[in-house]
């Protein structure tokens, strides 16, 4: 069968005949994927180069949460995102930033208050509000966050391990969406309450074999795939919403089922009726591929025109300069004797457990129980140093450290040694943002120029650097990905306890405490 494509969009299906004519050869045709939820900083690619990498897996669309680099720079970070999206044949669709801060305890780079955003409504690209991850602001009714909520009729949500009467409350300010769901029971609880679930398998945030239980023919229309955060090594070995698709069908779903959900069931999510499917009025976003079980993309399709890579262009880069004071021994030296508060590494997962072991400060660090000292140094004000301790890095030498750190992007860093420590923090100052790995007199980096998220290289570049630092990491005797899990360990929107500039915080108290009690 034939379909007749027409200033982008498809007018028909059936037998035609055009000026161009693409004979696929048998192969099979499928509507360009979707991710539904994506921090495109998070790759550590820009977008122009995030872009020539999820195309060639097939993504035609995706639903970006400029979360990140708003929190470095503000208003400007949108703006510069809606100007590189614009200069890519993918969609990159705009939900904004709805908590930045993250909580009214953080402090990044900026404030966006409801008339920053009321500035963006109504701008090519920008469809809705981002994931609302203030949930005591929305149980409390915050006057700010509710304002923001009411400016957009799209909302996406952020509610980790939210139930019962909460969760309830949560959906009935107006939050359809949530894609922290962690086990099969969170997530049935919120789908039977009308939410979407957004199936997320990012680098650290694997979620896909335990949710996926939740997808039957009732119930694809109301889930999807999301990324979230996923590096760029992993796009590039792995693959993107192509990569969900053939581990669903590996784990037993039917394939007409992960398609809907990788297509039609994104764009229904997001009210997109002009994409999702292969018909007339739809977009002609499509991708080809041999065999849908294997699901590997032969060639993806924009608009009807087959996309081509036009290789890398150097990318526009926001200001975004460091303003730090890298801390001396004294700031980072913990004192003390007792049961202590230990952030818990979880393997695949974002989420952290709060750990109590007995700890003495001066047999710290303790390789033998993995506790090690992680370290955050505030990045914009040349302010002060927190200090926590940690279990699940593995490391037996040396400092990562990196100015990636969810959500207010400080510089953090966890060792074996406080003068490495300090010595990765100075090196991640020095390239002005970036992923450094000492040990000794090695030391392995990857500058990220771009507000000390993204780098300025070309994604096959990055992907190179990425493997180095890996590499050094794991002659250290670091778990896999350890740079994403360094990134999360100052979330404090993620249970169970992470640490600060200010030093422990516990999530589920919502307050900064102390390390040992």
């Amino acid at each position: 069968m034939d379909f007749a494509v027409k200033d982008g969009y498809v007018v028909g299906l059936g037998d035609y005949h055009g000026k161009q004519e693409y004979d696929l050869d048998s192969a099979y045709v499928v509507p360009g994927l979707i991710d539904a939820h994506v921090h495109i900083e998070s790759s550590l690619l820009t977008p122009a180069e995030y872009a020539r990498l999820v195309l060639a897996h097939g993504t035609t669309t995706v639903i970006a949460d400029p979360h990140e680099i708003a929190n470095v720079c503000g208003a400007p970070g949108i703006e510069y995102l809606l100007t590189e999206a614009a200069r890519t044949p993918l969609d990159i669709l705009i939900m904004l930033p709805s908590c930045v801060p993250a909580t009214p305890l953080d402090a990044g780079g900026a404030v966006l208050t409801a008339d920053d955003l009321a500035r963006f409504r109504g701008r090519e690209g920008v469809i809705g509000l981002a994931e609302v991850m203030n949930v005591p602001g929305v149980l409390t009714g915050d006057p700010d966050l509710t304002e923001k909520m009411d400016l957009f009729e799209i909302i996406d949500g952020h509610a980790p391990l939210l139930s019962g009467r909460d969760l309830n409350a949560y959906i009935y300010a107006g939050v359809q969406s949530d894609h922290e769901c962690t086990t099969f029971a969170e997530a049935r609880e919120k789908l039977l309450r009308g939410i979407y679930i957004m199936i997320r398998e990012g680098s650290t945030e694997q979620n896909l074999r335990d949710l996926l239980p939740l997808v039957d023919a009732c119930t694809a229309a109301r889930c999807c795939f999301a990324t979230d955060d996923r590096h760029a090594d992993m796009l590039a070995r792995e693959g993107h919403i192509d990569d969900c698709i053939r581990k669903a069908v590996a784990c037993g779903l039917e394939v007409e089922q992960a398609l809907r959900m990788a297509t039609l069931s994104a764009a229904g999510r997001f009210g997109l009726h002009d994409r999702g499917a292969i018909a007339p009025g739809r977009l002609a976003d499509f991708c080809v591929v041999d065999d849908p079980d294997r699901f590997r993309v032969a060639r993806t399709f924009k608009r009807g025109v087959a996309v081509v890579d036009t290789g890398y262009r150097p990318p526009a880069c926001p200001a975004a300069p460091l303003r730090v004071r890298v801390p001396e021994p004294g700031d980072i030296r913990i004192t003390g004797r007792g049961e202590a508060r230990v952030i818990g590494i979880v393997p695949g997962q974002i989420v952290t457990r709060d750990l109590r072991y007995t700890v003495d400060a001066t047999a710290i660090p303790d390789t033998d129980r993995d506790i090690l000292k992680a370290v955050v140094t505030d990045r914009y004000r040349a302010g002060g140093s927190g200090v926590g301790l940690v279990q699940g890095f593995g490391l037996q030498e040396g400092a990562l450290a990196g100015s990636v750190s969810h959500d207010s992007h400080n510089i953090v860093a966890v060792g074996v040694d406080d003068g490495e420590i300090i010595r990765a923090i100075g090196e991640v100052v020095r390239l002005g943002g970036g992923l450094v790995v000492v040990s000794g007199d090695d030391v392995t980096t990857l500058p990220l120029e771009c507000a000390g998220l993204m780098s300025a290289l070309p994604h096959e570049e990055v992907v190179g650097r990425l493997g180095a630092l890996e590499e050094h990491a794991r002659r250290l005797g670091a778990v896999e990905n350890p740079f994403m899990y360094l990134s999360f360990l100052a979330l404090t929107v993620i249970p169970e306890v992470r640490v600060t500039e200010r030093g422990v915080f516990d999530v589920r108290a919502f307050e900064d405490v102390p390390l040992f009690l």
